[in-house]
């Protein structure tokens, strides 16, 4: 009954939607009727409930799709092949930015909230396990805090193993190795990067799981045991993928003050995207943070070597066999994000070269074993990592009119903003709905601005020629000792925004010599006002480049942990930690206490049933906190300081951000372009800081 209900709405949708998408109307009329529109989805937006947002959903598609209709069948009329060639090639942005909106409608609409599946109480029917860190050229101390994270996993001893998978043969990791009881592997030559070095490492080993961290990511001790009681339930499981977390600011979050007011940029992705991908059994294996069934592997060969991001494709292969695959929202693992924006700009190009390999040799669209969803899945995330060039003819397409007087969108400026304004702020408004408390409204176009003529050159050769290029490692764990100002990196934005804005100007000046005769003013307006926002994008985006310094050996986390402070006099103080590092930690100091002149000589923190006893020195003491350094300690107090510190079972749940309001999310991008020329910040106070672990400067503890 429920099918032939579908069916019949159906067969009304489509006539009704054709109706309203096809009917041409005059600007008056497009105005009515584009204001009704987003009057009736303010109204729904007070109501929640999935019915309503489906419903909202599809009066955004159909003004966007109305907009495309009405930009293909009365605007694509040119004067010279010049303005053809611009215009054709605007539409065709547009037309990639309307597929992006609707897969991503598709994508993220459903999302499934998934529960952990509790392991049975029968220890000897738990599967083994083996735990792979990767690792090349990354430094000892961030390797090591991983492996003992690893290592303090509630699971069965005799059915876990620890291997560090040494592609760079280091003599020092072998030495940790040895010491810390993990096994090490070590291969002749470093064929195939991660996926060959992971591969190596299968031939070694012989646990039925395979669970992956990358050697900057430091497990929860709840992660096996959250993760692993799926494959239980479903002899079918061979993926589950958890969040990639990070406890250190990220180039956003470190040089834009508004930034750290809004979701990390990846919040997005590892929120209502999984999710999401979740639900059409389509999760990516994300290279880290991972479970994986080592027989599914064997079908496919092991993981995928055919790209540089061997993850993806290894999750494609193996549901185009059928497997299933499953993500599980829960944090249970923090790593160090990029510290500088080149970093950060070279990770992101490796993963858009690899998307577009895939799709290119083994495209989702084609071959056999996917659902019509999964490859909706696939395809919208090897589509949005083509976003360069459509997001630089958006900057750049007011320069057309502005510097040459040439005339891209054959229509008056009434007309335009009658169609586009209902089809970008119902776009807007619906996305805020959806994903509003992991991405906030036009943040993602600073994301993509930073990265956009980046990725330009890098997609087309893969698309071109998909055997070119080769995996880079992302550095991790470096310190900045210094400010400044990464101009290599933003260049092109500079000279993009140098040019629109002497354009303006140019425009002004010829406005005041009345040298526009028979133009619209309103399509003058218009170009003046989408170039405005371009310059408002591009300096934001470039304000990402003021490289704050970054002096900590270790970051501080934000915890509360009983602590007690012990003096060379022999007395004590009981307290707690305001945050704590893997080198030292600031304790709250409590009223009324008198510690002037004392030594710090020792501090114990407990937390649950740990209880670690460390040597100490002061470094500060400001009357309402002490600061203090650790010394050096063993390795085994070492690996009793990450079980308090880093592996903890809430160590990176966090409360979810603060839901999206654009006009709010819109002033943080005003925020980031004052900061940028006036180097303070505007209204630092204001808004609610997102709740989030972060590192703090200006200590070398």
């Amino acid at each position: 009954m429920n099918k032939m209900l579908f069916l019949f709405f159906l067969l009304f949708f489509f006539p009704a939607a054709a109706l309203v998408i096809m009917t041409p109307m005059d600007s008056d009329k497009q105005y009515v009727f584009g204001f009704i529109n987003i009057a009736f989805i303010l109204v729904l937006g007070r109501f929640n409930g999935r019915k309503t947002l489906i419903i909202m959903i599809m009066l955004s598609l159909l003004m966007s799709t109305r907009y495309i209709y009405w930009r293909a069948t009365t605007t694509l009329h040119f004067n010279s092949n010049l303005e053809c060639f611009l215009g054709i090639g605007l539409f065709m942005a547009e037309i990639y930015s309307w597929v992006i909106l609707l897969l991503g409608y598709l994508q993220t609409s459903w999302p499934l909230e998934r529960s952990i599946a509790p392991l049975p109480a029968d220890m000897t029917t738990w599967p083994t396990v083996d735990v792979y860190i990767p690792t090349y050229n990354e430094s000892l101390d961030v390797v090591r805090d991983t492996v003992l994270a690893a290592q303090s996993m509630d699971y069965p001893a005799d059915k876990m193993n620890i291997y560090i998978l040494d592609d760079g043969n280091r003599g020092e990791v072998g030495e940790f190795a040895a010491a810390a009881g993990a096994g090490y592997i070590t291969r002749s030559d470093n064929r195939h990067a991660k996926a060959g070095n992971l591969n190596h490492a299968m031939e070694k080993t012989r646990g039925e799981l395979i669970c992956v961290f990358d050697c900057d990511h430091v497990a929860t001790r709840i992660f096996l045991q959250a993760t692993v009681g799926s494959f239980l339930l479903d002899a079918r499981l061979a993926l589950i993928q958890t969040p990639h977390h990070f406890y250190s600011p990220d180039p956003f979050e470190r040089n834009l003050s508004a930034a750290t007011q809004v979701p990390n940029e990846g919040a997005l992705f590892y929120g209502p995207v999984q999710q999401g991908n979740d639900n059409w059994n389509a999760t990516f294996f994300c290279g880290s943070c991972a479970v994986i069934r080592r027989s599914a592997l064997d079908e496919i060969d092991g993981f995928a070597v055919e790209t540089v991001t061997e993850d993806a494709h290894t999750a494609l292969k193996l549901q185009r066999r059928g497997w299933n695959s499953a993500f599980l929202a829960i944090p249970m693992a923090a790593g160090l994000a990029t510290e500088r924006l080149a970093l950060h700009v070279n990770q992101r190009i490796r993963w858009a070269r690899g998307m577009t390999q895939i799709f290119r040799i083994d495209n989702p669209l084609f071959g056999r074993g996917l659902t019509w969803q999964q490859r909706l899945c696939y395809l919208n995330a090897m589509l949005h990592f083509q976003y360069g060039l459509p997001r630089v003819v958006f900057l750049t397409a007011p320069l057309v009119f502005l510097l040459f007087n040439l005339n891209i969108i054959a229509s008056s400026a009434s007309l335009i903003f009658a169609y586009a304004l209902p089809h970008l702020m119902m776009s807007i408004y619906v996305n805020s709905r959806i994903t509003g408390r992991y991405r906030y409204s036009f943040w993602g176009e600073i994301y993509e601005t930073v990265m956009a003529f980046h990725l330009i050159f890098p997609t087309l050769l893969s698309l071109i020629s998909p055997k070119l290029g080769k995996f880079n490692v992302t550095d991790k764990g470096d310190l900045l000792d210094k400010n400044y100002f990464d101009g290599n990196t933003v260049r092109p934005l500079i000279i993009v925004t140098l040019f629109l804005a002497l354009s303006m100007i140019w425009v002004a000046v010829r406005l005041g010599l009345d040298d526009y005769p028979g133009i619209d003013p309103r399509v003058i307006l218009f170009n003046l006002a989408w170039a405005g926002y371009s310059v408002l994008v591009l300096l934001a985006s470039i304000a990402v480049a003021k490289e704050s310094r970054q002096i900590r050996k270790t970051i501080r986390i934000i915890v509360q942990v009983p602590a007690l402070a012990h003096f060379t006099d022999g007395t004590s103080l009981a307290t707690h930690t305001a945050d704590l590092s893997m080198g030292g930690a600031r304790l709250v100091i409590p009223a009324g206490s008198d510690i002037a002149g004392k030594q710090v000589a020792e501090i114990e923190l407990t937390f649950q049933q740990d209880a670690i006893r460390l040597p100490a020195r002061g470094v500060g003491n400001t009357g309402a906190d002490l600061r203090l350094e650790f010394a050096a300690i063993s390795l085994n107090h070492r690996r009793q300081l990450v079980r308090v510190v880093l592996t903890r079972a809430d160590a990176w749940v966090s409360e979810p951000c603060a839901p999206d309001r654009p006009l709010r999310s819109l002033g943080g991008i005003v925020r980031c372009v004052y900061e940028l020329f006036f180097g303070r910040r505007l209204f630092s106070g204001a808004g609610p800081r997102r709740p989030r672990i972060a590192g703090q400067k200006g200590s070398t503890q």
